[in-house]
């Protein structure tokens, strides 16, 4: 006998445009949810410009009157910033601990018998929530950065198609990964130790605190195809400023697709590993 899972099966013959029109639904209704919090929008928006000043300052004073450090000039290194503190909320590097506390409070049961997989489900809600963190506090620090810093503005017509699939692909792949650490309750009831891990890990590994091209040359090829962080702020970053040729900056985001795919496919893993354990114990 085959094992069985709490999730409803998918029919034998999937409605295509249903499965659209639902996901479009589902990611409306994440859009929306933001879009009720003005407040929490306008006190982030605000905190992500003064630690843009306070990064941008730091570092500048790496160029020094050298000029550039690592590849980078002054004007893409304040284009990195200022983009990155944008992105930043865009890809929610941090926080988003919902499928956590509903598993910890019995409420992921109501979501196992709905006829929406969890995975796609929270994944559609979090590119609702992508899309207003795109309008409302990503374009601020964009616009921001240029009016006290010489800023780098890109030179060749692929650069901005490139960097938009690049950032599209880090908000799934940074909501996988988010993902994988809030289904860790279902077997530790409590992930504030693997959010704290997952917090150390991303801010110094994605490429918020500093370029990972500072690192030597070794390491950042190890982190690039070793790990996805890089893939969730260094690259889309890297894109806009074109620290690369064309050439390179497709295989970049080559890349990122394959590491997106990749923990996508260990999400479903998960989850159905975990919904095995719900079934074995009565839940």
């Amino acid at each position: 006998m085959g094992s069985v899972t709490a999730t409803v099966a998918p029919p034998t013959v999937p409605n295509v445009i249903l499965w659209f029109r639902t996901f479009k639904a589902i990611t409306g209704s994440g859009f929306r949810r933001y879009a009720t919090y003005r407040q929490a929008s306008v006190a982030g928006v605000v905190t992500n410009a003064v630690f843009g000043f306070l990064r941008c300052y730091v570092l500048l004073a790496t160029v020094g009157a050298a000029g550039s450090v690592a590849g980078y000039d002054r004007g893409q290194l304040a284009t990195f910033v200022w983009v990155g503190q944008g992105l930043l909320s865009v890809v929610l590097l941090w926080g988003g601990t919902e499928l956590a506390d509903r598993i910890r409070t019995g409420d992921v049961a109501s979501d196992l018998l709905r006829p929406v997989h969890p995975v796609t489900s929270h994944l559609a809600a979090d590119l609702g929530r992508a899309g207003h963190a795109a309008l409302i506090r990503f374009l601020p620090p964009v616009l921001v950065g240029p009016l006290f810093f010489e800023v780098y503005v890109p030179r060749r017509w692929s650069t901005l198609p490139i960097f938009v699939l690049s950032a599209v692909v880090a908000v799934v792949l940074c909501f996988g990964c988010r993902f994988l650490v809030n289904a860790t309750a279902y077997w530790l009831q409590d992930v504030r130790g693997p959010m704290v891990l997952w917090t150390l890990a991303s801010g110094v590994l994605a490429g918020l605190y500093f370029p990972l091209r500072f690192l030597p040359e070794w390491l950042q090829l190890v982190l690039w195809c070793g790990t996805p962080f890089p893939s969730l702020l260094q690259t889309p970053l890297d894109v806009l400023v074109e620290r690369d040729p064309t050439d390179v900056q497709v295989g970049l985001v080559g890349l990122q697709l394959a590491w997106a795919a990749l923990i996508l496919a260990a999400c479903r893993l998960v989850q159905r590993r975990a919904e095995r354990r719900l079934v074995i114990q009565g839940g």
